[in-house]
């Protein structure tokens, strides 16, 4: 009976176990996204920042044991406060953030649990005012990102990578990523990712299917 039940326990841990040989870099993900971006001032005029709420998707595919390509979308949306020293408070105007990402990446192993990360992607990001086409902001973006993936434990992944992205939209912006994933089964897990910059953020957090 003892023996059944240490073989038992070992079948149920072997999968997290060997989580523990290496990253997943093929899975899909969604699920909640929060988007800060500081806003260009007009003179005369004082206008809020964006906090925008909505969703993103994303996912991601391994090309043999060392390179991936990856893509996400996120959108968000937010009524922002303007107001004037002469004319006081405005009101709000609605806008509408989104912004798409696709990428190769490149990891090399360091150990059993922890990754190498380097990668190059392009942005899209678009802030449009509504009912106002000439009070959008759009642009193309290129990125590059170095950072570490480690695993903390059997079923937790942490990520943290530092960027450079420079374009139309961000010009030459340092940023700061930081991930975790919490494994519910060997398939299925909760994650969440925030990215730092000097004049904005972003947060998500959703649901991994990592295969």
């Amino acid at each position: 009976m003892k023996k059944q039940l240490i073989l038992a326990l070992a079948i149920a841990a072997a999968p997290f176990a060997a989580s523990a040989d290496g990253h997943s870099y093929t899975y899909i993900e969604g699920g909640y996204a929060q988007l800060n971006q500081e806003l260009p001032q007009v003179e005369g005029f004082r206008i809020d920042d964006a906090e925008a709420a909505g969703f993103f998707i994303g996912g991601s595919a391994a090309l043999g044991e060392t390179f991936h390509v990856f893509g996400s979308y996120r959108n968000g949306d937010d009524d922002i406060g303007v107001s004037s020293p002469v004319f006081g408070d405005l009101g709000d105007a609605g806008i509408d953030m989104n912004q798409a990402i696709v990428g190769l990446g490149y990891h090399h192993s360091l150990s059993q649990r922890t990754d190498l990360i380097t990668e190059l992607s392009y942005l899209s990001t678009e802030i449009d005012v509504e009912n106002d086409g000439e009070g959008s902001v759009d642009g193309d973006d290129f990125r590059v990102a170095v950072g570490v993936r480690h695993l903390i434990a059997d079923n937790v992944d942490i990520w943290a990578k530092g960027n450079y992205t420079d374009g139309d939209v961000y010009d030459s912006a340092f940023s700061a990523t930081l991930g975790l994933q919490y494994h519910l089964t060997p398939v299925w897990g909760i994650v969440g990712e925030a990215e730092l910059g000097d004049e904005f953020t972003q947060v998500t957090v959703g649901m991994r299917a990592s295969f």
